[in-house]
């Protein structure tokens, strides 16, 4: 059992997975899960929504560690101009977004080297292996809640580490349970029905296939 626990903002992601080596040799090469189950789990240090696929792979090569930031790896990619340089928040063009966490990225390192300024970036969903996407129901229609739209600019993929050791190839299955901490799910949600989409992908960039939860309201999937 291993865990992993990436902080955005006030959310925190906690995954744990569980799995068995020696799995048939007819596995998919591209990750294949399925919805398992939600949890919903109320706590003094921030309320918990759980979701746990499980999970067949023909190579094994699932998850990411700490160092795999290379790319395509990298978090971000940097917005430059047709001459090639970097763009800055104080000459923005006018197509630049306002200033937000996820367009702009304060000091970052470019080529081994801190840039002392704001930067326009583009994130890289190649940085993430586990994928979550919200949908709530209004007038009998779902429609997606998007994270990354104000007022939250943020996201809910992550990423969970290698679950083999070696880069050798071998078939895998298992479980993961996905924790996203926040104190905002009851004043966000409260009663309304949603859904979720879940999607993982492997270092060789195959998504799989999306596994949704059936329609819920937290009061359901609360853990008493």
């Amino acid at each position: 059992m291993r865990s992993l626990k990436n902080y955005l903002l006030i959310f925190t992601f906690a995954l744990l997975w569980t799995g068995c080596i020696n799995a048939p040799e007819n596995f998919p090469s591209i990750p294949e899960i399925n919805f398992e189950r939600m949890e919903f789990v109320s706590s003094a240090g921030g309320d918990s929504l759980v979701v746990i696929v499980g999970f067949k792979d023909a190579e094994g090569d699932l998850g990411l560690n700490p160092t795999d930031i290379d790319p395509p790896f990298n978090s971000q990619n940097f917005r430059r101009t047709p001459q090639g340089a970097l763009i800055f928040f104080s000459n923005r063009p006018p197509e630049a977004p306002n200033f937000n966490p996820i367009d702009w990225a304060i000091n970052p390192t470019v080529n081994n080297v801190i840039v002392r300024d704001t930067v326009w970036v583009e994130p890289n969903e190649n940085h993430f292996n586990i994928f979550v996407r919200f949908f709530i129901k209004r007038n009998g229609q779902f429609n997606e809640f998007r994270w990354q739209d104000p007022p939250f600019f943020t996201t809910f993929n992550g990423r969970f580490p290698r679950i083999l050791n070696s880069n050798a190839e071998r078939a895998v299955e298992g479980s993961i349970r996905y924790a996203m901490i926040s104190s905002g799910w009851e004043s966000i949600f409260r009663n309304d029905t949603i859904r979720i989409d879940v999607q993982i992908q492997d270092r060789a960039l195959n998504r799989s296939n999306t596994a949704s939860s059936p329609e819920l309201t937290l009061n359901q999937i609360r853990r008493r």
